[in-house]
């Protein structure tokens, strides 16, 4: 992994793919253990965790569903602190064991609306899997079961991760050069 642009900015490998497919294959066995003998509703949040949900999906053996939703805080290299509901859910998950799968929780704010929101609809339950999470910048308590991995604050793009838009086609994840190493 070498360095690249990405729009005005210049970025550095931060993890590589064999990393990430190692970590996305771990969280999939945890599913698979806990789940077995359900059903869950995988609900996978748009746009950044597609790249996510369909490696994870591919290690699932269970029996399952898959939906999507869309929120986003995010605009540029920041989060606005708002959170928008872009695609709403489609699905009645009632009854159901629902997981949500996103790609990075740092602030918290976007998965604690969407748990309030979700928990409305009177599901059996609700874990949270995370492909990352930045534990440094969380500003609500939240219960996550699932996380491939934990990473210092920094701005990072790639598998699904994106910078206006750009960088989500990236195989590994990279970040912003100035603001730190791994």
């Amino acid at each position: 992994m070498d360095s690249i642009s990405v729009k005005d900015r210049r970025f550095v490998p931060f993890i590589s793919p064999e990393e990430l497919d190692r970590e996305v294959k771990r969280v999939a066995a945890e599913i698979n253990r806990d789940y077995e003998g359900k059903e869950p509703l995988f609900l996978c949040v748009l746009n950044g965790s597609f790249i996510f949900a369909a490696d994870l999906m591919r290690e699932v053996n269970l029996p399952c569903e898959l939906s999507f939703v869309k929120m986003t805080s995010y605009q540029g290299m920041g989060t606005t602190g708002n959170v928008r509901e872009l695609i709403g859910l489609n699905v009645d998950i009632t009854g159901r064991h629902v997981i949500i799968v996103e790609d990075i929780v740092d602030t918290g704010i976007t998965m604690a609306h969407m748990l309030e929101t979700l928990k409305g609809h009177n599901p059996a339950s609700i874990d949270i899997c995370t492909l990352l999470t930045k534990p440094d910048k969380l500003q609500v308590q939240l219960d996550i079961r699932y996380c491939c991995l934990s990473i210092p604050n920094g701005f990072i793009v790639g598998y699904g991760l994106d910078y206006d838009g750009y960088g989500r086609n990236l195989k590994g994840i990279y970040v912003v050069e100035d603001r730190m190493k791994k």
